[in-house]
């Protein structure tokens, strides 16, 4: 964490104030360099006061992502989210992190884009990312898991999602198999997960998500706006990005040790819990190839499980799902 982080969690933990004195002694810093973070702070929009009595006291921040800021509400220690970058513009958080990724960046960089050129859905599909409107953003790991094991990586990011918005609006989402959240059926978020591997190991994950945030109707492109929604339009008030995107990456940390743990039988008892697929007969194209049946259940990869209309179990791992009951 850098020594502005620090101070900003510092303002954080005391907000009557705190002398900079004891700022120096926790930083280890001199009040020379105290004094030229907060300037810092204040430069990218922190309101930070000064007084004798009650030292230095954070009292408003931006309306804004900002690396340093999102850097010091997370916890010590924390996997996910060890380096944060915050791009104004690129084409696609995920390009950025398989480039770091090639790189040979450790786990644990989170890269977030306030607008995205080329961001992309599964299937190819684009993902409309306006500027300051929703959370784009992309995770690189590095799991001690096989490939064949990584599919549990996007239900238990499912689940941190889910967490995530409740937490923060109220407001509990669906999961629809295989990666898309939706707020009374129409999609809030998706998870798009690329993997990087040889044959029995995986060199990395790129974790890409994207959560409609602020948007309002008329910002969704046409032909998306009958079936795409924004945590704005469905609590009826604006939500705050950067809390969100804490309570995210808190979330996402959580899933991933439990995942790391071997506990993908508990991750899956919850995400079947939010997941409004299972039970339903569904019908799965994979390219060329369509199979119809109930899905039942993941398997201990994260597969779902789908009895057909002969009686078989099917192992899906990815498809286009049209649920027809």
């Amino acid at each position: 964490m850098s020594p502005a982080a620090q101070l900003l969690a510092a303002l954080r933990v005391h907000p009557e104030g705190v002398a900079g004195t004891d700022l120096c002694q926790q930083l280890g810093v001199t009040r020379a360099a105290v004094w030229s973070h907060i300037e810092l702070l204040r430069a990218a929009g922190f309101e930070i006061i000064a007084s004798p009595h009650r030292g230095y006291q954070l009292v408003s921040k931006p309306d804004a992502l900002l690396a340093v800021d999102l850097q010091s509400r997370l916890a010590t220690g924390q996997v996910i989210g060890n380096v944060i970058r915050v791009l104004p513009q690129t084409t696609s958080t995920n390009d950025e992190a398989s480039r770091a990724a090639l790189e040979d960046h450790p786990e644990g960089l989170v890269i977030f884009a306030e607008s995205q050129s080329a961001g992309r859905g599964r299937m190819g599909r684009r993902w409309s990312s306006p500027a300051g409107r929703g959370l784009w953003f992309s995770v690189l790991l590095r799991p001690s898991l096989a490939p064949s094991e990584c599919t549990q990586l996007t239900a238990a990011s499912a689940n941190a999602l889910v967490r995530a918005i409740q937490s923060t609006t109220g407001i509990t989402p669906e999961i629809k198999w295989p990666n898309d959240l939706l707020i009374k059926g129409k999609k809030i978020a998706g998870i798009l997960t690329e993997m990087s591997a040889e044959l029995e190991h995986v060199r990395s994950v790129v974790l890409g998500i994207g959560i409609d945030v602020n948007q309002t109707a008329s910002e969704f492109p046409a032909d998306i706006r009958n079936i795409a929604t924004s945590l704005k339009l469905a609590t009826g008030k604006s939500v705050s990005r950067a809390d969100l995107a804490e309570a995210v990456l808190h979330e996402l940390d959580r899933e991933y040790a439990r995942i790391l743990a071997g506990d993908f039988a508990a991750v899956a008892e919850e995400w079947a819990g939010y997941c409004t697929t299972l039970g339903k007969l569904a019908t799965i194209d994979m390219g060329t190839r369509r199979v119809r049946g109930r899905a039942e259940a993941l398997d201990e990869n994260g597969a779902l499980l789908l009895r057909t209309e002969h009686g078989r179990i099917e192992r899906i791992i990815g498809g286009e799902v049209t649920l027809t009951k």
